[in-house]
């Protein structure tokens, strides 16, 4: 009986290893890993979008509590953006290989806003960049 059963076994993995290579799959796996750069703490609730290389969204994807989010996908090339509120964007091509996982690791900079000192006697560049339109839109009409 447990010859019998054993054998059987045996039978059944050689016959689900042939069908597996009867019909191989043709998707892979993706892992994205969003972290804040230079904390490497994970940020959750970033969107990762998965697009073909002709700008084609595939997939929209959000990040976990751990910073991952994973998707299955086709074998192909594609373009993986990641972005979040307060950070500055990343995007990355990657290559999907079947029966494979690929990780796109994102590590996601502050985003710089211009800083406006109010009183300051020293001009910004959003001060120089008004100065020059004005100065352009009178010269154009000649005062």
């Amino acid at each position: 009986m447990i010859g019998t059963l054993a054998g059987v076994a045996s039978i059944a993995g050689v016959v689900m290893s042939l069908v597996q290579y009867a019909h191989p799959a043709t998707t892979g796996d993706l892992v994205a890993v969003v972290q804040a750069a230079g904390s490497h703490g994970a940020l959750t609730d970033a969107t990762v979008e998965v697009l073909t290389p002709q700008n084609a969204l595939v997939a929209t994807l959000t990040s976990d509590a751990t910073g991952r989010a994973t998707h299955a996908l086709k074998e192909g090339v594609y373009v993986v953006r990641v972005s979040h509120p307060k950070y500055a964007a990343d995007e990355r091509r990657v290559q999907v290989l079947a029966r494979q996982t690929v990780e796109v690791r994102a590590n996601l900079r502050a985003e710089s806003s211009p800083t406006v000192r109010v009183g300051s006697s020293s001009p910004t560049n959003i001060d120089r960049a008004v100065d020059k339109g004005v100065g352009a839109v009178l010269k154009a009409l000649r005062f």
